[in-house]
């Protein structure tokens, strides 16, 4: 019976340690030669598996004497062991486990878990308080130290080495290296044990000591559960980062195509570009890049729906992906493709593709019963004769702008007169952005007449822009570049401050100016629109009446809701609101009624025709009767002939704006004329321009 407990306690002291060496390595092998916050945990728990299982196996040995005296461990001395044995092994594990050099790395980490579990196995024997004293047997020792460096040296080994070479079947090898430091532990502890000679001691004298069995049993059963959930902890972290960089990778697969269309995307497909020019670079081959743009695809969204249009979408990728070699086909972004011709293709070739792609991409495409018909502008580019890859796309897409611009359904060659304008936008964009920093806009002041009397009631502020270089520059230049690359808000804020100044300075010089400013579709859906020209007034102190806001009627009505909205807080904020370019658009009448405006301004369109057209009088009589109506002034501008003065005052018209009467000048200028006099033309100023301000009436 004695020699089957022996023979189970050594099995479990067997297990026992294959446990723990198994759980160290698991966690160990994730160390990296780099240590950071993730290797530190993983170093941590690994020394503290192989602590506890050391330990463990440290008051199994003892407990398997079967000494004729009871033993007991000085708690705080046995914790201290612990604690120390994991430092110690912390440090072989770094050195043996994170270190990618071979041989010395190998051995030093191996000589320093030698020395943990040798003198954690000492000092447990220490820790029991053991009478007369243990004389220890030097040889022993040393040959059980031996016995573990070499284990341990093999399991590193085995561990390091071989896992690196055979990547299948890692589970196996991993438990091969368990099961040599396992052999190693549990047989240079069975050394340590001999060297002590127990027999000749007698019971400790520690006043307080944790007895024995209590000892075994939690280095039985709270080891063994340490170990098993640091296992199952270890795996279950394992199995959540395999899930995670299984997600990662097929969400960057996904980020390298179009989750609309399933072709690749710009920035897949000009990787491939790049491969495919250092290819031709290497060969002296050509390649020949295509840029399709749908033409009449916005009505297909606006007539069926959105999903339509996707439907559209896939239906044309399929038909290119069905005319282009793999991967060699992309969508762009929204109605533009992408498409490569990688093997040395001719000018005739190219064109061959492009008419093969016009003459698919112009078939109908069947949505809920209905036909739904697009076609194409196809810029085309080639490498290396139009540009080098950083230019490539940038050169089909200038290309296919002018096949737009020539009526669409065609294909068009770059050429390089095609990007002079490109520069050009280009460099004004650049000196556009350093434009209000320098302070190199200004603002312009066209008088408005009044009809009936003659007199100057108001001006409208136009911005002007004063290059360093071209001079001066009109809005129709600038505006439209700022708008396409989204400087229009900037522009939009200053054109309020500035104007809101110009009032102040003109009031404190005696010339009560009422000024009208322009309002872009972009400012408008702005949210703090009303509160931005609030703040300007307040901090200019101005009266609100004297600044008018125009919105152009296309503008106006684009979202009628929304404008009727902005023009109530406008108005209730004490600003006068008017439609400008009034007949070029299609204003509900009934959205007209409920815009809490001021003024219509009839446009220069019809100004211009005055003298000659019949037509033209009829609509410009009409649109004056229709304000009248509607209890509004009407301002018409573009008024450049006498003729054309005479008929507006005989059709009633308020007031009248054009060059006529003056030009936009400058704030200085306009200045000079109100108070002394000097402008292009006799004119008065009305009396009340320099009458006091009175408080706004608000509604």
């Amino acid at each position: 019976m004695t020699e089957f407990f022996a023979q189970a306690t050594l099995g479990l002291q067997s297990a026992l340690a294959f446990l723990a060496a198994f759980v160290t390595f698991d966690l160990s092998k994730r160390l990296q030669a780099k240590l950071t916050v993730d290797s530190a945990f993983y170093l941590i728990g690994a020394s503290l598996a192989l602590s506890t299982g050391l330990c463990s196996l440290a008051v199994l040995g003892v407990d398997s004497q079967n000494l004729l005296f009871d033993l007991g461990y000085h708690p705080l001395l046995a914790f201290g062991v612990w604690l120390g044995t994991a430092v110690l092994c912390s440090l072989g594990l770094a050195v043996g486990c994170r270190s990618r050099s071979a041989a010395l790395s190998t051995w030093m980490g191996s000589g320093l878990l030698a020395c943990g579990i040798v003198v954690s196995q000492v000092v447990f024997i220490h820790a029991l308080g053991l009478s007369p004293g243990v004389i220890w047997s030097t040889q022993t020792l040393i040959a059980a130290t031996c016995l573990a460096a070499v284990g341990c040296a093999a399991a590193l080994w085995f561990q390091s080495e071989v896992r690196a070479r055979i990547r299948h079947g890692h589970l196996a090898w991993q438990a091969v290296s368990a099961l040599l430091l396992a052999i190693a532990i549990v047989g240079s502890q069975a050394a340590v044990i001999n060297a002590a000679a127990l027999d000749g001691q007698v019971s400790s004298a520690w006043s307080v000591r944790v007895p024995s069995a209590s000892m075994a049993m939690l280095a039985t059963v709270g080891s063994i559960g340490l170990l098993v959930m640091l296992l199952l902890l270890s795996q279950i972290e394992l199995r959540l980062k395999a899930s995670l960089s299984l997600a990662k990778g097929e969400l960057e697969k996904q980020s390298l195509r179009d989750p609309l269309t399933q072709l690749p995307n710009r920035s897949m497909f000009e990787g491939m570009l790049a491969q495919c020019v250092q290819k031709a670079d290497a060969t002296g081959g050509r390649l020949a890049l295509l840029l399709i743009n749908l033409d009449g695809f916005k009505p297909i969204n606006e007539m069926f729906g959105h999903r339509a249009g996707d439907r559209v979408l896939r239906e044309i990728a399929a038909r290119l992906r069905s005319m282009a070699q793999p991967h060699m086909v992309a969508r762009l972004g929204s109605d533009e493709f992408l498409l490569l011709l990688p093997d040395d293709p001719s000018a005739e070739e190219a064109s061959s593709v492009a008419t093969r792609v016009l003459a698919s991409t112009c078939l109908p495409c069947r949505i809920d019963g209905r036909e739904a018909i697009v076609t194409s502008s196809i810029g085309i580019a080639k490498y290396p004769k139009h540009g080098a890859l950083s230019t490539l796309i940038a050169h089909a897409d200038a290309a296919m702008r002018v096949a737009k611009a020539s009526g669409g359904a065609t294909y068009c060659f770059f050429e390089a007169s095609m990007v002079s304008g490109l520069r050009e936008q280009t460099e004004l964009l650049r000196d556009l952005r350093c434009a209000l920093e320098k302070g190199e806009l200004e603002l312009f002041y066209q008088p408005k007449i009044h009809a009936p009397t003659g007199e100057i009631t108001g001006a409208e502020a136009l911005m002007r822009w004063q290059h360093p270089k071209l001079g001066l520059v009109g809005p129709s230049i600038f505006i439209p570049i700022a708008e396409r690359y989204g400087l229009i808000g900037a522009l939009g804020n200053w054109l309020i401050d500035e104007a809101c100044r110009q009032i102040r300075t003109w009031r404190d010089g005696g010339l009560r100016m009422r000024v009208a400013i322009n309002l872009s579709v972009h400012q408008l859906r702005q949210p703090d629109l009303v509160d931005r020209i609030a703040r300007a007034l307040k901090e200019r102190d101005i009266n609100p009446g004297l600044l008018t806001c125009e919105i152009t009627e296309s503008v106006a009505m684009e979202d009628a809701e929304g404008t009727i909205e902005i023009f109530k807080r406008l108005t209730q904020l004490g600003v006068s609101v008017s439609i400008d370019d009034f007949g070029t658009g299609h204003s509900s009448l009934a959205y007209l009624r409920k815009l809490p405006t001021s003024e219509l301004k009839i446009d220069r369109s019809f100004v211009l025709d005055l003298e000659t057209s019949e037509d033209a009088r009829k609509v410009a009589s009409a649109i004056i009767n229709l304000a009248k109506s509607l209890d509004l002034k009407v301002v018409a501008e573009g008024v450049e002939t006498e003729g054309q003065n005479k008929i507006l005052r005989e059709f009633g018209c308020d007031q009248l704006q054009g060059y006529l009467f003056a030009k936009p000048m400058s704030a200085k200028a306009l200045a000079l004329w109100a108070m002394d006099d000097v402008g292009p033309r006799t004119m008065n100023f009305r009396s009340s321009l320099f009458k006091e301000t009175r408080p706004p009436e608000l509604v």
